[in-house]
């Protein structure tokens, strides 16, 4: 089956990938002045954030550290989410997504409560709105040691083997270094070796990570993730930012790739990450902030141009998630022209995003979500946001 893309001025594109939602096979679909371009990724993110823009209250007493941020927001945040907050969550941020012209997102999940088919609920929403999803439930000790890490890990296994395909595709997640186990960071690298994915672990976010392995007896975490082999080919390692350019080359030279996530680092005020300019093997995400990834590039290139580096380096990062979703759907390298995986975008002159195509799958059409109701995604969001700030103050 065929999409064709018609513009007035009389060029084409075909998109064969995938079902077409909406359309007959081989509709021509007209997108008149539109200018078309591949689908924006976000290279990592966490779905159950979707609620925060709805008001989260700020937490008392004020965060003085990084690891406190984690401590009084995000893993309370995490520990409160029960099946319809996390649905609720995901929906909003998805739709939110694909009306920005993003159709791939990278997830790392975590919600301790509710860790056994928490992936299938985020799974359901992609292929519900439409988009791809790349997604891990990122194993942890920090609330029930080694018996929580192995749910965890028996989690991303479950879903690699019975929901990878189409749309979908899974990896094997780690919170960080320093939340987890030798044992469980061996395990995390035997498991994704047995599954043949790569392992998604925040990597040297903070000094905190670094600290910690160090104390544990290692040059720092990257050298404790490839000590303990759990550095597979294809791995994704969010942040590196209290890496040298020495580790980047070494992850790079193991199949690593590197995320970068402007707005969150100078947010969380935990540095910016130099090293990384080294390599090309590095794309863009925005860990858990709206998946609108030219605004995610451009706050990145005034804290590149800040740091003394280029100022197109973000926009550059965006453009090399294609090469990252090619490699992990298992399409040719090569192949990174629009339509090419049934993702394209089409922007009105201003910019503005129009029509957004997913493996053949028309999403947004004529700047609307055509795949679910957005008015009830965002009254649902409303009313979870309510429960779950209610959860997280019982916390």
């Amino acid at each position: 089956m065929t999409l064709l893309l018609q513009r007035a001025d009389g060029a084409s594109l075909a998109v064969t990938n995938g079902l077409i939602g909406g359309f007959d096979a081989d509709e021509v679909l007209d997108v008149g002045e539109g200018r078309w371009r591949p689908g924006s990724v976000c290279a990592h993110t966490h779905l159950y954030s979707g609620l925060v823009p709805l008001g989260m209250p700020a937490p008392e007493p004020p965060p003085q550290s990084f690891v406190q941020i984690l401590e009084r927001v995000w893993w309370r945040l995490d520990r409160a989410l029960d099946a319809d907050m996390l649905r609720a969550s995901a929906r909003l941020y998805l739709a939110e997504a694909a009306l920005a012209g993003t159709t791939t997102l990278i997830d790392h999940h975590e919600s301790p409560n509710l860790i056994a088919g928490s992936l299938d609920i985020l799974a359901d929403t992609a292929e519900e709105l439409g988009l791809r999803a790349v997604l891990c439930y990122g194993a942890t000790e920090r609330n029930g040691g080694r018996t929580e890490a192995q749910a965890g890990l028996d989690e991303c296994g479950r879903f690699v083997r019975r929901r990878s395909g189409g749309l979908l595709r899974g990896m094997v997640g780690l919170h960080a270094s320093f939340t987890v186990s030798d044992e469980t960071i061996s395990d995390a690298g035997a498991l994704a070796r047995r599954l043949g994915v790569g392992v998604h672990v925040h990597l040297a976010e903070d000094r905190a990570d670094v600290a910690d392995a160090i104390a544990r007896g290692y040059e720092g975490p990257l050298e404790r993730l490839i000590a303990l082999d759990a550095l597979p080919a294809g791995s994704l390692l969010p942040h590196g930012i209290w890496l040298s350019e020495a580790q980047v080359e070494r992850a790079v030279a193991e199949g690593g790739w590197f995320v970068q996530n402007p707005r969150s680092n100078d947010g969380n005020k935990v540095g910016y990450p130099s090293a990384l300019a080294i390599t090309d093997r590095v794309g863009l995400g925005t860990d858990g902030y709206p998946a609108d990834m030219r605004a995610e590039a451009a706050a990145g290139a005034a804290l590149s141009q800040a740091a003394g580096q280029a100022a197109d380096l973000p926009a550059r990062r965006l453009q090399q998630g294609a090469a990252l979703v090619h490699a992990l759907y298992g399409h040719p390298a090569s192949d990174l022209e629009p339509g090419s995986l049934g993702d394209v975008v089409v922007e009105d002159a201003a910019g503005r995003v129009r029509e957004v195509v997913v493996g053949g799958r028309v999403v947004i059409a004529k700047g609307t979500l055509v795949t679910a109701d957005l008015e009830q995604i965002r009254a649902e969001a409303h009313e979870q946001a309510a429960r779950l700030w209610a959860r997280m103050k019982e916390l």
